[in-house]
């Protein structure tokens, strides 16, 4: 499997994921307010993890060497 078809498929994850606490917050889940911070914290954890994904593939575009991350065991120089 390539990065780019794992970062898809973490991406897509993720998305389902916020979905499925959205959900369930609006559909009623939520009977305390213990439950209702803990799944707003992972709301925007799924977020943030998201947007920080997006950065970094704006900056491997922006590179434009072509390679959005580079999964070696050197990654301080650019192959």
């Amino acid at each position: 499997m390539d990065e780019l078809t794992l970062i898809t498929k973490i991406q897509k994850m993720l998305k389902e994921r916020y979905q499925q606490v959205g959900d369930t917050m609006v559909s009623g889940g939520v009977d305390n307010m213990e439950k209702y911070k803990y799944m707003l914290g992972q709301a925007h954890a799924y977020q943030f993890i998201s947007g920080e994904i997006s950065n970094l593939l704006n900056k491997g575009a922006k590179d434009g060497d072509g390679k959005v991350v580079n999964i070696g065991k050197d990654r301080s120089t650019k192959t």
